[in-house]
């Protein structure tokens, strides 16, 4: 039985999750940043002084293996129409809200959603504490909060936490008995970078002996990732951890066509291309996107999922 651990947040990583959690013999565990401060996130968050439940509340829809009709999760992430009120919540952060006060603790929460939706694997938080997420341009502009860094037009040098973080101690014990360890698919700056930044997290990364992996993103990011390489990418990794990141780098090479770069590139999102020739890390070139039916670039879970099988055979 191999120790998987997969480190991100957002809907990438679910995507990721979604065909993972088919993978037979291994013990899967999802390490979530709960820096999210936009939308009902944010709003429940300030309102009640609790960590960040959106990227939670994804990664447990992703996870669940007794919903086949997906009513379940259709719910969680019901939102709300209007702005006052209930207007803009996701159902889903409002049962969570619930759960927290009803077992007395955001884990308890966690796990009583798991219980219901039969989760395959384990959800952990890298913080309990309520974080905000600050990033500095590199024209030394300083942006607050996770939902604005990408509306700001300008390179980011870094982010960073202002206050010293607790990690939740799980997640550093998760990371210690991992298999194999991977960076989620997702944000660089605002779905990765927010669990590496932590000291104690990074730290731990640093004593594992087993191969780090990063899938990555097949699109640049408007505001987060303009004109990044692949390579871009994993530098800016190196820079925020305490780590040697990456063995291996899954890049994507699927074929896609000219009309969709075209509506892409309208937004201002590129493919994220291998640039240079000399590299410290293998690189793995697969299919891994599909297009939905509004033309909308996302990962194959089961792509992923068969990438990481193979990556497990060599173990």
């Amino acid at each position: 039985m191999k120790n998987i651990v997969v480190i991100g947040g957002g809907t990438g990583l679910s995507s990721m999750l979604m065909g993972m959690k088919k993978i037979e013999n291994v013990n899967l565990t999802a390490i979530v940043t709960v820096a999210d401060d936009g939308g009902s996130t944010g709003r429940i968050r300030d309102i009640y002084n609790v960590p960040a439940v959106g990227d939670i509340r994804h990664v447990l829809c992703a996870m669940a293996t007794d919903d086949e009709d997906h009513l379940f999760s259709d719910l969680m992430n019901y939102r709300f129409e209007g702005k006052k009120d209930i207007g803009g919540h996701n159902l889903g952060n409002l049962i969570f809200l619930a759960l927290m006060n009803l077992t007395g603790s955001f884990i308890g929460a966690i796990q009583a959603i798991s219980k219901v939706l039969k989760v395959n694997g384990t959800i952990l938080p890298s913080t309990l504490d309520i974080v905000t997420l600050y990033a500095m341009m590199k024209d030394g502009t300083l942006v607050r909060g996770e939902k604005n860094i990408p509306t700001v037009s300008n390179s980011i040098d870094h982010v960073f936490y202002q206050k010293k973080v607790t990690p939740y101690l799980p997640a550093i014990q998760a990371i210690e008995e991992a298999d194999l360890l991977i960076y989620g698919i997702g944000s660089l700056y605002t779905s990765i970078m927010p669990n590496l930044i932590i000291q104690e997290i990074s730290e731990a990364i640093q004593k594992t002996t087993c191969p780090h992996i990063y899938f990555c993103n097949a699109m640049s990011q408007p505001g987060e990732t303009d004109n990044y390489s692949m390579e871009d990418h994993i530098r800016a990794i190196e820079k925020h951890s305490f780590a040697h990141p990456v063995d291996r780098v899954i890049v994507d090479q699927s074929y896609i066509p000219q009309s969709i770069l075209d509506r892409y590139a309208k937004m201002g999102s590129y493919p994220i291309q291998v640039k240079e020739q000399h590299h410290d890390y293998q690189i793995l070139s697969r299919n891994l996107i599909y297009f939905d039916e509004k033309g909308r670039i996302r990962h194959d879970p089961q792509a992923v999922k068969q990438v990481a099988e193979e990556i497990l055979r060599t173990l």
